[in-house]
C-alpha cells in the first residue's frame, strides 16, 4: 500500500494526525505506536504534512523535530493543544508562548486549542458558570492574539468531554469571541451540531478542518450517556470518510465556495491494544485520503 499523489495533497493541503494511529495524550488510552511507523505510513498514503501529536510523540527540541519530519518528507501543520482556559487565576498565555517557540522554529502555522475541563480524559466534564465563561472567552482572545504575533493562527476545537462540546456552547464562542474554529466533523456531530450546517452558516469562522466520519447510532449512545466516549471510540464510532453519516461533500462545497485555503487534517481517532499485524490503522487512513482527494478534485 504505497502512493505518491504528493502534488495533489499539496494542492488540496491534506494532512495526517497521529491520533488516527491511536497516539493520544490521554493516559491509558491504548497502545502507542512508535513515531517512525506512524510518519512512514503517512508518506505511504501520500500525505504531505502532519499535526504534531501529543507532547513526547516528537522531540521537544525544534531542530530535532524538524529533522525527523524532514527525513519522512513531511511538514509541520501545528497541533492539538489541550489548555485550561476557564479557571480564574490560571493564565494559559505563558504556556502558549513556550509552545509557540517550537511552532516558529518548525514553521507550524495552526495552534489547535482544546478547552479542557481539568479532569482526566473525555468521558465526563463540569459545566461552565458565568465567571468561567468570562474567563474562557477572554483567554481565547488573549491566546489568539499571542499566536498571531508569532504568525500562527489559533483555532478552537469543540471536543467531546471539554468545556466546549454542544451546539449552544459553540454558538456562544462564535458570539463572544473572535477566535476562529477548527471544524472537527466528528466531535461536532457527537456534541449535537451538524458540521455541514455549521459550515454553511459560519464558513468565515472556520480556519482549520479535522475530517472524520461517524457512525450516528454510536454517537447518539455517547451523547445520551449510554456509552462513554472512550468506549465509543473502541467500538468503531469513528469511520473512514465516506463510510459514515457526515456529509463530507456538503462541507467541502461550503468551504470551497467561500475560498477556504486551510488544511484538511484526516483524524479518525482509534484505540489500539497492541502493535498491529498487517496494515493496521493505515488502511482506514488510505480510504479517507482517497475519498477526500476524489471529493476535492470533483469540486469547481
Amino acid at each position: 500500500m504505497t502512493a505518491d499523489p504528493s502534488t495533489v495533497d499539496i494542492e488540496f493541503k491534506i494532512a495526517g494526525a497521529p491520533i488516527s494511529w491511536g497516539v493520544c495524550e490521554v493516559p491509558g488510552w491504548g497502545y502507542q505506536l512508535h513515531p517512525d511507523r506512524v510518519l512512514t505510513e503517512m508518506r505511504q498514503v501520500g500525505l504531505v504534512a502532519t499535526e504534531l501529536g501529543p507532547e513526547g510523540f516528537l522531540p521537544s527540541d525544534p531542530d530535532a523535530m524538524a529533522t525527523i519530519l524532514r527525513q519522512h518528507g513531511l511538514q509541520a501543520v501545528g497541533g492539538f493543544t489541550p489548555l485550561l482556559l476557564h479557571a480564574p487565576g490560571h493564565d494559559p498565555v505563558p504556556e502558549v508562548a513556550r509552545i509557540l517557540e517550537g511552532y516558529v522554529a518548525s514553521n507550524a502555522t495552526v495552534l489547535v486549542l482544546s478547552s479542557v475541563s481539568g479532569q482526566e480524559g473525555y468521558d465526563s466534564r463540569p459545566e461552565l458558570d458565568e465567571q468561567g465563561w468570562r474567563t474562557l472567552l477572554s483567554n481565547l482572545d488573549r491566546v489568539s492574539s499571542a499566536a498571531a504575533d508569532k504568525g500562527v493562527r489559533a483555532v478552537l476545537h469543540p471536543h467531546v468531554g471539554t468545556m466546549i462540546e454542544n451546539g449552544a456552547e459553540v454558538q456562544r464562542i462564535l458570539d463572544g469571541s473572535s477566535i476562529a474554529l477548527c471544524l472537527d466533523t466528528g466531535h461536532l456531530l457527537i456534541g449535537g451540531t451538524d458540521p455541514a450546517e455549521l459550515t454553511r452558516q459560519a464558513p468565515d469562522r472556520i480556519a482549520h478542518v479535522h475530517f472524520k466520519d461517524v457512525d450516528t447510532a454510536k454517537a447518539q449512545q455517547v451523547r445520551s450517556g449510554r456509552l462513554s466516549y472512550s468506549d465509543g471510540v473502541r467500538e468503531g464510532m469513528y469511520r473512514p470518510l465516506g463510510t459514515g453519516d457526515v456529509d463530507v461533500t456538503a462541507i467541502v462545497s461550503h468551504l470551497r465556495g467561500r475560498g477556504y485555503d486551510g488544511w484538511y487534517t484526516l483524524e479518525q481517532d482509534t484505540i489500539l491494544t497492541e502493535e498491529p499485524k498487517g496494515d493496521g490503522p493505515v488502511a482506514d487512513v488510505w480510504t479517507s485520503a482517497e475519498y477526500l482527494r476524489l471529493t476535492l478534485g470533483g469540486m469547481p
